[in-house]
């Protein structure tokens, strides 16, 4: 049996993110110890319960002396405020990261609180549901999903490498690029969809002429597909829109310009434009099943999860 990655990684935040990524800390055994800091005692409790740490601690900066690992699953906009109070309890050499959506705003909150003798390596495991908390957390959740690390300037490589290892034993594939690149590319894979999916859920809701019952009753897959994704953690989503401001709006501009091309060739009739577009699109779909980043089989090859109590209240089918 090969040694543990790392001796201690503490995580912050327990939700889907941190829940999985402690998870297969365990049953990987990547670490000889994990610790767990979350400030609500209900969901500490629940972790424990569900024993996905060592120790459990309501203070983070408690939760992150000795760690060699330090990750940081919560809101991009707390992220700035936890940086600061757990920066005094760091260990000299440690890394420090998080799995955050948008990249550099949380760059630019975290780094004027952590000290120089530690390694900041960001990094965005691109997966989840819209599952929440600690009973969300699943040993697959990254497999063959990719993470994204963007290590500031000066940073060790041999720290990037380190954790990259550790993604790569969770079973997702890793990239390493600059937090402005990244957050430009996920505002159009995965920011501007979920704005497009709440505001037309939003709008259905809003209908006078078509009542709540008959969108709940008369769902079709495609807005069956939109509430999924609008079913997703409000908090983490306010803070990604508007901590990736900027790119977000940059990606809307240039949707709302090919929107309202896609409006004019159906008011004119413009069967062609509409065939064009369809069939290019279609394209990129069958590219990322090839990709073996999603599946033809039925349902888009989801399955039913396992049953918890969370699970029967918060049905993922």
């Amino acid at each position: 049996m090969s040694d543990p990655l790392f001796k201690k990684v503490a995580l912050i935040g327990i939700g889907l993110i941190g829940s999985s990524i402690a998870i297969n800390l365990r049953d990987r055994k990547l670490a000889d110890h994990v610790a767990i800091a979350t400030r609500s005692l209900a969901t500490l409790a629940r972790a424990e319960a569900l024993g996905l740490g060592d120790s459990f601690h309501a203070d983070a900066a408690e939760a992150v002396r000795d760690a060699d690992l330090v990750i940081l699953s919560v809101p991009v906009g707390a992220c700035g405020e936890i940086a600061k109070a757990i920066a005094p309890a760091l260990k000299a050499g440690a890394i420090v990261s998080d799995v955050g959506s948008v990249k550099a705003s949380v760059v630019e909150a975290m780094r004027p609180h952590l000290p120089s003798s530690v390694h900041f390596v960001p990094a965005h495991p691109i997966a989840g549901t819209e599952q929440s908390g600690p009973d969300a957390g699943f040993l697959e959740l990254f497999e063959n999903r990719w993470t994204i690390l963007t290590p500031i300037e000066g940073t060790d490589p041999e720290a990037t490498a380190r954790l990259g290892r550790l993604w790569e034993a969770t079973g997702a594939r890793v990239e390493t690029m600059t937090a402005e690149h990244h957050d430009l590319v996920l505002a159009i894979v995965s920011h501007v969809p979920h704005l497009i999916a709440y505001n037309i859920v939003g709008t259905a809701a809003d209908l006078e002429t078509v009542t709540r019952s008959e969108v709940i009753k008369f769902s079709a897959s495609g807005f069956r597909d939109f509430t999924r994704i609008a079913a997703s953690d409000p908090t983490m989503w306010r803070d990604i829109f508007l901590n990736n401001r900027e790119a977000v709006l940059e990606m809307l501009a240039r949707f709302s310009e090919d929107l309202a091309s896609l409006q004019r060739a159906i008011r004119w009739g413009d069967g062609d434009a509409l065939f064009d577009l369809f069939t290019r699109t279609r394209a990129i779909r069958r590219s990322i099943v090839e990709a073996g980043q999603d599946t033809e089989e039925a349902n888009f090859g989801r399955q039913k999860v396992r049953k918890d109590p969370w699970n029967e209240t918060h049905p993922e089918g």
